[in-house]
Formats: C-alpha cells, structure tokens, sequence
C-alpha cells in the first residue's frame, strides 16, 4: 500500500438544471438541485482512498456542515485529512447552472477558508510530505503554496506530481519540481500554447513541456486515453455508456498516484489511471463516482 499526500480544496458543489439563466431581478423554477462533495484535491484524494492508497489530505475548511461533509466525505473513502479549520471564513462551495436544453454550464466557485491557504500551512506539514512515496497538488489553491508543498517533497526526494488546473502561467522554477505534470488538452495548450487534439499534438505539447523543465509530461485526452512522453498513448477503456464527465480527470490522478506509490512503473500507473477514469465517466458525480480496488483489477485482467 503506496503512501500519497494531497494538497487541495474541497468545494461542496450545488448545481442547479432549468431551461436558463434567469434575469438580474427574476425567479425561475428549477428543473433538479444535487448537492455533492466536490473539488480538485479532494476528489482525486478520494480516488486514490477508495483504490487502498494510504492516502492523507492537506486542506482549509470553515467551522460549518459543508465542513461535516468533506470530512464524512474522506472517511468514507479512507482518506486522513490534515484540516486547518478557520471559523471565520467558510468551507468552499460552487453554483453550477446546468442548461437543462444544451446541458452547458455556468460555474460561480467561492473557494472560502481555502484561498487563505499559506506556506506555513506547508511548513506545518512538512513532516507528513517528507514521509510520503508521493505528493500530489493542484493549482486550486494559490500557486506559491503548491510551489511550496512541491519543494519540500523533491527535497526529501519523493515522488511529485502538479495537476496544473485550472490552467495558469506557470514558472519554470515550478515546472522544474515536477517528475509528472497531468494537464488535460485545454490545460496543455494554455501551458504551451499547442492545440492538443490528437496523439501527434500531445507529442508536441509534452515536448514543449519537458523544454520547460517537467520531467515526465502525461497528457490526459479523454476518450482517447492518455498520451505518456516517451510512451506514446495508452488508450481508455470502453466499460459502457458515459454517464457523466466531470471528475473523469480527478480520478485518472488518484489512479495515477497510487499505482506510482506502489512503485508501479509510469506506463503501467498510466493504464491505471486510464482504467481509473474510464470506470468513473460511467456514473454520475465525481466522488460518488470513483472505482473501488477491486473493480479496477477486473478491468484491467478482462
């Protein structure tokens, strides 16, 4: 059992379906409400729990129930949460208006007690970082303390990953802590300004990208799998009908990590993740919706 350590945000999600936007001013009625756990971190953390890693959460939450619910959230899951409670802010949540004619969406995000994160939350943690096979963050929480929390695992020499999303400008000094960046093709072509869409681009992209200073690029392409520099594509798995999209990358992440953590190499993490995902698209939500250990092995040895 790999050891892993995730730096992220939890954010409740609350998504609303009706025919449309309304006015400034107008109250519509509502086709459907769900309210579910959701965020970069924690989801992919959850993913990683519910596969058997002995997975830990570093996070900012409020003093509230959307509070209870993450943390009903990582138990459930396995998963030991390393929480800065702030009682004065609130824990994260997100508006999502769904299109009930197109299915587009509309997202308001209110990250709350997360944006108060710091680098001596980092410090706090070194100890746990330092101890993990591999650390893993996001770009959800400000850049400086993913950099930070990056810097103390390539110190003690673990494992690192950075899932650069949502995209944005990065350093190479960042790149550099990098052995695996996971960007998706929207991610991949704000980072190196390529159009990801097919195995060729990606190849490009993940070039432009160890130019940059990552050591191992892996491109996630959705239903076409996932593109591995120096490895070439590892396609998804075809388990059944799409359900739902949303997460499909926090559990190609949490499958990703916790086949490196069992010292897996990166082709076969990368079938991992991609068999990971593949199973999640099948079912709605996103935390509700990652695989169990077991469920992936069948995939995988069918």
């Amino acid at each position: 059992m790999g050891r892993i350590v995730v730096l992220g945000v939890f954010v409740a999600d609350t998504a609303y379906r009706a025919d449309r936007m309304p006015r400034m001013g107008e109250t519509i009625l509502g086709k459907s409400f769900a309210l579910g756990p959701g965020g970069k971190g924690s989801n992919q953390a959850v993913a990683a729990g519910k596969l058997g890693a002995d997975v830990s959460i570093i996070s900012r939450l409020g003093d509230d129930d959307f509070a209870k619910m993450a943390l009903q959230t990582w138990k459930a899951a396995n998963v030991t949460p390393r929480v800065i409670t702030d009682a004065t802010s609130y824990t994260g949540a997100a508006f999502i208006f769904i299109d009930d004619q197109t299915g587009d969406n509309a997202i308001i995000i209110s990250p709350g007690a997360a944006e108060e994160f710091s680098t001596d939350d980092i410090a706090q943690n070194a100890e746990l970082i330092s101890g993990a096979d591999v650390f893993m963050t996001q770009l959800e929480q400000p850049i400086e303390v993913a950099k930070a929390g990056l810097e103390v695992a390539r110190k003690a020499g673990k494992i690192t990953i950075l899932n650069p999303a949502p995209a944005a400008p990065l350093s190479r000094d960042i790149f550099e802590l990098c052995d695996f960046i996971t960007p998706n093709e929207t991610e991949a072509e704000a980072l190196t300004g390529m159009t990801v869409a097919t195995a060729e681009d990606a190849k490009r992209a993940a070039e432009a990208l160890v130019g940059l200073g990552v050591k191992t690029p892996v491109i996630t392409m959705g239903e076409q799998g996932a593109y591995l520099h120096g490895y070439g594509m590892t396609p998804a798995f075809n388990v059944g009908p799409v359900v739902e999209t949303t997460g499909a990358g926090d559990a190609f992440n949490g499958g990703f990590a916790t086949a490196l953590s069992e010292g897996k190499s990166p082709e076969e993490a990368v079938r991992f993740g991609c068999a990971t995902a593949s199973i999640s698209v099948t079912r709605p939500g996103t935390a509700p919706a990652m695989p169990t250990r077991e469920e992936v092995e069948k995939l995988l040895s069918g």
